[in-house]
C-alpha cells in the first residue's frame, strides 16, 4: 500500500464537542469513509441515550461506516456485572451497524501479576467469544502501555487469541502511543484490526510520565515514531484503518479541527513517501 492509499478514519474523542451528525459530516468532508464512536462522551451518543437505529441512520446518511464502538472498559476483570455491560454494548453495536467493539483492559494497577493476568485474559476471551460471534462483531483487544496496566503485551494477547481459537472473533488495536510506552518491538499486522494514531510533542515529558492529555496530532515534533510505526505496519501487510484518537484539551478546543486533521494526514503521507524513496 502506498502512502497516498493510507486509509484514515476518525475517533470521536478527537472532536468530542461535535454532535454525532457533525462528527460524521466532518469525517466525510476529510475524505474518510469510516469512524469510531464512543460510549464515554457526555451529552453525546451513546451516553445521551440516542437510539442505535438513529446512529445507524445518521452514519448512512453521511456515507460513513462505523468501524468500532470504543469501548468495553475493564473487560479482563470478568464478572456478572461486566457480562451485562458487554451484552448491552454488543447489542447496541449490532443495532447501530458497528463492525467491532474495542476491549480495554483494567488500568488501575491490579491484575498485573504473572499468571493472574494471563488467566484473566483467557477467562474474558472465552466468555466474550460466543457473545460477539452471535452478533457478527469483532472484539478489538487494546493493550495499554501504561506501567499500571494489567495487559501491556500484544504477544500475550496473540497467544490468548490463538489459545481460545478466536481468530474469527478477535483482533488487536495497535495504538502508536501505547506501543511506544510499552516498549514492545513486535508488530502483529495479521492480527491487527485497527490502528490508533496520536503524537506527543512535549519534549520535556519522559516516557514513564506520558498520559492521554499529552496526545496531539502527529507532526514534525512527534516523539513516538508514528511515521516509522505506520510504515512498518504497512510494509508487513496491514491494510486497515489508521484512526486519529487524540485526548489533548488543546485539540478538543480547536475551532476548525478539519484544518489540523488534514495537516496531520498530509504530514503522515509525506513522511511515508520520503521513507519509500
Amino acid at each position: 500500500m502506498s502512502a497516498t492509499q493510507v486509509q484514515f478514519c476518525l475517533n470521536h474523542m478527537t472532536t468530542p464537542n461535535l454532535s454525532l451528525k457533525d462528527f460524521f459530516a466532518l469525517s466525510k468532508s476529510l475524505g474518510m469513509d469510516a469512524v469510531e464512536i464512543r460510549n464515554d462522551l457526555r451529552n453525546n451518543a451513546i451516553m445521551d441515550s440516542t437510539p442505535p437505529e438513529q446512529v445507524k441512520q445518521l452514519a448512512q446518511a453521511a456515507g460513513v461506516k462505523i468501524v468500532s464502538i470504543n469501548a468495553l472498559q475493564r473487560f479482563n476483570a470478568w464478572t456478572p456485572a461486566r457480562e451485562q455491560e458487554a451484552l448491552a454494548l454488543a447489542d447496541y453495536a449490532q443495532a447501530c451497524g458497528s463492525e467491532a467493539l474495542v476491549l480495554v483492559p483494567v488500568n488501575d494497577g491490579s491484575g498485573k501479576m504473572e499468571g493472574e493476568r494471563q488467566a484473566n485474559l483467557m477467562t474474558a476471551l472465552v466468555a466474550l467469544k460466543p457473545l460477539l460471534a452471535a452478533r457478527g462483531l469483532i472484539g478489538l483487544v487494546e493493550p495499554l502501555g501504561f506501567e499500571i496496566c494489567s495487559q501491556r503485551s500484544k504477544q500475550e494477547v496473540v497467544d490468548a487469541i490463538n489459545a481460545v481459537d478466536g481468530l474469527n472473533t478477535f483482533r488487536m488495536v495497535h495504538d502508536t502511543f501505547h506501543h511506544h510506552l510499552a516498549g514492545e518491538n513486535q508488530f502483529f499486522p495479521a492480527l491487527t484490526g485497527l490502528v490508533h494514531i496520536s503524537g506527543v510533542a512535549d519534549q520535556g515529558v519522559p516516557v514513564s510520565d506520558m498520559r492521554d492529555p499529552h496526545r496531539v496530532f502527529v507532526d514534525s515534533h512527534d516523539k513516538l515514531g508514528n511515521i516509522e510505526q505506520i510504515n512498518t505496519l504497512l510494509n508487513q501487510g496491514y491494510q486497515g484503518y489508521f484512526s486519529f484518537e487524540l485526548f489533548s484539551g488543546d485539540v478538543h478546543k480547536l475551532p476548525q479541527p478539519a484544518k489540523a486533521i488534514q495537516a496531520s494526514m498530509d504530514y503522515i503521507r509525506n513522511g511515508l513517501a520520503q521513507l519509500a524513496t
